[in-house]
């Protein structure tokens, strides 16, 4: 029996649930959807993962807000599962649940000393700078010379906000205590660490160009680590990214160094994983092993180690997956066990009208636009599954006792009062960072309840 007018709960405002519902909403045009997310505010990743100098990246809020304003979608923000209302509740009154809650933690990194005061993971300061209520609102910029661990995109925005002049943000949503702090900070030297060699990183050829676009920012890299062995060789050969990316590096090893003028540099270090952070008390250096591919291009230790002084260590090696109360969940993959987006349980077998999308289903791989792909092939299950399915009889309303959930009209107060801030200061918006601040934008009157 085919469910005619189908409600479906998704898990995560962010774009992977948000695409869901865009693709859902195609495959299924008489389908409710109810769309969860814990923060006040929608666009996850978009609005607290993305660097605020990327305002073409963050464009993609306005195809975001798009869909959000379809009459069949309600939005539930400031709403989180296992708190305000169990996944099993969802489960017992929609046709179907879509988990999207992507991936917000720090991949660990096992060595010595990494626990040290001045050993940073990259989320946490990337929450800060793009104010997440959850984040603090100050961050130690103490340190004249720091590391940043990794060899992907978040590691080269984490490099790029420390080296840039809190004056070049001024015309972005950066909140305004960001900016003071920023504009405070003594630091000189930025050191990159890549574990790859340059054919093998996984750093975006835009991106990485990036660095060197900076004003008063000057980008060092040694010419004898762009070396290409014969791996690199064959790499560069096949694909044209990795030919502009080594050709970038390339022209920045040849220039003249008594060019090289400006107030702060970036040291780009290839060829170096980390083996300590060095200190007692807080971090004073971090030690590295050179590193070389072998014939089947993985990297493996030389023996050879280098040490630099810096007074913090910031690591980009990967994110992970929060574990979803009441869901299953792989601690060893940081995802929830699925079979193409159908979650499973510890035999295998699908869990009823439970699904997940996004990083939380694969992890925290691919761009935004990515996602996509992913959620169709997780709605087209959900969509086949409707087919064969009985419609559900909910037991009581799940969020009859939620008083304080923000809707689609509370968060355009929020954005009105964004934007407006920004329009006093000559921007597009400034963001508001505080969760009391942002549900009083949205009119909430039980303010005591709602701020956890």
């Amino acid at each position: 029996m085919t469910v005619a007018e189908p409600r479906i709960a998704i898990v995560g405002a962010g774009p992977a649930g948000i695409y869901a519902a865009d693709i859902l909403l195609g495959l299924a045009p008489t389908a409710s959807i109810d769309l969860f997310e814990k923060l006040p505010a929608p666009y996850g990743l978009v609005r607290y993962g993305v660097a605020p100098d990327h305002p073409r990246i963050r464009k993609i809020t306005d195809a975001l807000h798009d869909v959000l304003v379809n009459p069949r979608i309600r939005l539930l923000c400031n709403v989180e599962i296992g708190v305000d209302v169990e996944i099993e509740d969802l489960r017992a009154a929609y046709d179907g649940v879509i988990v999207a809650t992507g991936a917000d933690l720090d991949v660990q990194l096992d060595i010595p000393g990494i626990h040290l005061p001045g050993s940073f993971g990259a989320a946490d300061f990337v929450f800060w700078y793009d104010g997440h209520p959850d984040a603090p609102r100050t961050w130690p910029l103490e340190a004249e010379s720091v590391a940043v661990l990794g060899a992907g995109n978040v590691a080269l925005d984490v490099t790029r906000i420390l080296a840039k002049h809190a004056s070049a943000l001024t015309h972005t949503d950066t909140p305004d205590t960001v900016l003071d702090q920023l504009a405070a900070s003594p630091l000189r030297d930025v050191h990159l660490f890549a574990r790859r060699g340059p054919a093998d990183v996984r750093f975006s050829a835009m991106e990485l160009r990036e660095l060197a676009e900076q004003d008063d920012v000057d980008v060092i890299v040694d010419p004898d680590e762009l070396v290409l062995d014969e791996h690199a060789e064959r790499m560069v050969a096949q694909f044209s990214q990795r030919r502009i990316i080594v050709r970038t590096m390339t022209e920045w090893a040849a220039l003249d160094p008594a060019g090289r003028t400006a107030s702060r540099r970036i040291h780009l270090h290839l060829r170096q994983r980390p083996v300590r952070l060095l200190g007692t008390d807080r971090v004073t250096g971090i030690e590295m092993e050179r590193t070389a591919s072998d014939e089947l291009g993985r990297m493996v230790g030389t023996g050879e180690l280098l040490r630099y002084d810096v007074g913090a260590v910031y690591r980009a090696v990967g994110y992970r997956s929060t574990p979803v109360p009441g869901m299953p969940f792989d601690a060893d993959l940081g995802v929830v066990p699925h079979a193409e987006g159908r979650v499973v349980d510890a035999a295998g077998a699908p869990i009823p009208r439970l699904y997940a999308t996004g990083w939380i289903k694969r992890g925290p791989v691919g761009l935004i636009g990515s996602t996509k792909s992913d959620a169709a092939q997780t709605v087209r299950h959900l969509v086949d599954d409707l087919a064969d399915a009985e419609p559900i009889a909910p037991e009581g309303d799940p969020l009859a006792h939620v008083d304080h959930a923000v809707d689609l009209d509370g968060w355009l107060r929020i954005d009105a009062a964004e934007r407006g801030a920004g329009a006093e200061r000559g921007r597009e918006r400034t963001k508001v960072v505080d969760r009391a601040e942002m549900l009083a934008h949205a009119k909430l009157e039980q303010m005591t309840e709602a701020v956890r």
